[in-house]
């Protein structure tokens, strides 16, 4: 494959990056275009580009690093992505600058904490720092009131304990499909925290197929039986976490469904 093919089929991407960290489409892709100059007019630039996507979006990080002014969304269509990146983008203003970087990179792009230290040009460890800043900063401004659907208490109440150390509510907790439609009935959740194999042998799933009847409302399955949620015959959720599970997995589940507002990422 050429550079130019190569950096056009990277280009998408980086456009969705620079819109995202951004917040407008117009001043994105004046960056992305500010970046691929660059790299015309200096053949270092361009020959480190033949490594892929790292230098890619380092080159561009310099550039936006050199020239970064704070932006307000300009309004333009979001490509077909439509309200939920738009909750994205709203929450992202929230954020400061390399906390923003350091979070889109290593989530949206998906990228390591290597390859994110290496774009941005500081050490492993600062990054993991811009990252917990940053999910802090979303978890300030994204509190609200978490349904737990869980039949073990213990569980259950070390779930709370987090959701509460996280600063959000609890609006109840459910240990069957009947408790959380009683629940529901008296408030809808803004997160939902749900096993699948409930107390009366009833299913976490169809309690939240219930939820979701009423409205879009961000899901995380917390389960011993993961496989029975990754067989291809429904839609596979996006945030699974398995038992036994460690704290801070749930923390940054939590974190990232309701950075989206939603129970799928960024497409």
């Amino acid at each position: 494959m050429s550079l130019g093919d190569q950096v056009a089929s990277n280009l998408p991407y980086l456009r969705r990056y620079a819109r995202a960290l951004t917040g407008s489409q117009s001043t994105g892709d004046t960056f992305v275009r500010a970046t691929l100059e660059a790299a015309l007019a200096d053949d270092e630039l361009k020959k480190s580009l033949e490594a892929g996507r790292v230098p890619l979006y380092r080159a561009f990080n310099k550039v936006w690093s050199s020239a970064y002014l704070e932006v307000a969304d300009d309004g333009r269509p979001n490509d077909g992505t439509g309200e939920h990146e738009s909750a994205a983008r709203d929450r992202l203003k929230v954020i400061t600058p390399l906390n923003r970087q350091a979070l889109l990179l290593t989530t949206l792009e998906d990228f390591s904490i290597p390859e994110t230290a290496e774009i941005m040009e500081l050490d492993a460890a600062q990054v993991e720092a811009l990252v917990q800043e940053a999910v802090a900063e979303i978890d300030r401004e994204s509190a609200t009131s978490v349904l737990i659907i869980e039949d073990e208490p213990l569980i259950s109440m070390q779930l709370e304990d987090l959701v509460r150390s996280l600063g959000h509510d609890i609006c109840g907790t459910a240990a069957t499909r009947t408790q959380a439609q009683e629940v529901v009935a008296e408030k809808t959740p803004g997160l939902v925290l749900a096993d699948i194999q409930l107390a009366d042998g009833s299913s976490g799933l169809d309690a939240v197929d219930d939820i979701l009847a009423i409205g879009s409302v961000p899901v995380i399955f917390i389960t011993a039986y993961p496989e029975r949620l990754l067989t291809g015959d429904r839609p596979e959720p996006t945030y699974l976490v398995t038992k036994p599970f460690q704290e801070s997995t749930v923390r940054t589940a939590i974190s990232q469904a309701l950075f989206f507002g939603s129970s799928r990422p960024l497409a």
